[in-house]
């Protein structure tokens, strides 16, 4: 029977891959610690090895695992920022979740748009102490403004037909941008100049890559219209958190819905209700009565976790059965294989 390693487990976690394994057989443990240089040696005598966000798959890791013998890594994700992918090759094949469910994080992202908006989550907190006042609770109609939406795959468009549907313009950025898509839409791809400039919200959804890593910097902000909803339910590095600060005490940035944060992996996940934030930029972000902070839930639907449970158990299989590996990322390739398989381009 196939070990799997499996780390960063939640209750939550472990009740879907069960389900899903009963297809399988595999022998899972779950471990709850994330998976970095000082937990890497959990991982001997397993066959494979499944693995989070805030997982660290660097050299030393890589290095430890191919030490073990194995030679799958199954993230249990769509992102893979967090893998030295340059070092995995030709050591480790590493496949994804590409498409878990589109809907339910533009669905999120569109959640934290109407709460910012509305004020919802401030009204929440009034009248529960019995404070029935609507000062300063004031928002706008979402109707005949215009949304930015960077990044047009399969959850950005989620979200471009959710903000139709409000009789919203939708301008976007996309490297590759989908023309059939924008002329049945009637949406207009633009640079991120001219998006920055027009838009009265912003979402985030690209991936973070060295070129969009601090794509929300100082400047960026500074080209924004003045009051601007922006929205993050992608990589937290895509927003430097410092020049965003900045953006919300000038008032340039008029509300923040972030479901990431670039220094998310000691937090995010976690119960520190009892304990001190120790990172004074998380803590300053959360003084903010304009920004809403959660905590990576935006994929968090049952379907979602199911998808992800299924995919990720079909992805290993698809490994130790010597079927084309559809998922996998590969370094040669600049993201998936080209050329699935079980050597695929090594």
């Amino acid at each position: 029977m196939k070990k799997i390693a499996f780390f960063d487990a939640k209750p939550y976690d472990k009740e879907f891959f069960d389900r899903a394994n009963l297809a399988y057989g595999y022998n899972i443990t779950y471990f709850k610690t994330h998976l970095n240089a000082n937990t890497a040696e959990l991982s001997e005598g397993a066959d494979a090895v499944c693995a989070f966000v805030n997982d660290d798959l660097d050299k030393t890791v890589i290095d430890h695992l191919n030490a073990h013998g194995i030679e799958a890594v199954a993230l249990r994700s769509a992102g893979y920022n967090n893998v030295d992918l340059n070092h995995a090759y030709r050591r480790l094949h590493v496949m994804r979740v590409p498409s878990y469910s589109p809907y339910s994080v533009a669905e999120h992202a569109m959640a934290l748009i109407m709460a910012l908006n509305r004020k919802t989550h401030r009204a929440y907190y009034r009248t529960r102490d019995g404070n029935f006042s609507i000062n300063g609770l004031m928002g706008f109609d979402l109707h005949g403004k215009t949304a930015g939406i960077v990044g047009t795959g399969k959850i950005g468009q989620c979200l471009i037909d959710i903000l139709l549907g409000c009789g919203m313009r939708i301008l976007a950025h996309d490297p590759n941008p989908n023309r059939a898509y924008a002329e049945e839409k009637g949406i207009l791809y633009v640079d991120l100049e001219q998006l920055y400039r027009e838009s009265d919200v912003i979402s985030l959804h690209c991936p973070l890559t060295p070129e969009t890593h601090y794509l929300i910097n100082e400047k960026a902000i500074e080209q924004m219209k003045p009051g601007v909803l922006l929205i993050n339910t992608g990589r937290g590095q895509l927003i430097n958190s410092r020049a965003l600060i900045r953006g919300l005490k000038s008032g340039k940035i008029g509300a923040a819905g972030l479901d990431v944060y670039e220094e998310e992996a000691e937090y995010f996940f976690e119960d520190f209700s009892n304990s001190a934030i120790d990172d004074d930029v998380l803590a300053r972000l959360m003084t903010f009565p304009n920004v809403l902070i959660t905590s990576h839930q935006a994929f968090f639907t049952r379907e979602a976790l199911q998808n992800i449970a299924d995919t990720t158990l079909k992805n290993i299989d698809d490994f130790f059965s010597d079927r084309p590996l559809l998922n996998e990322i590969c370094y040669h390739c600049g993201g998936n294989c080209v050329k699935p398989g079980k050597k695929s381009c090594w």
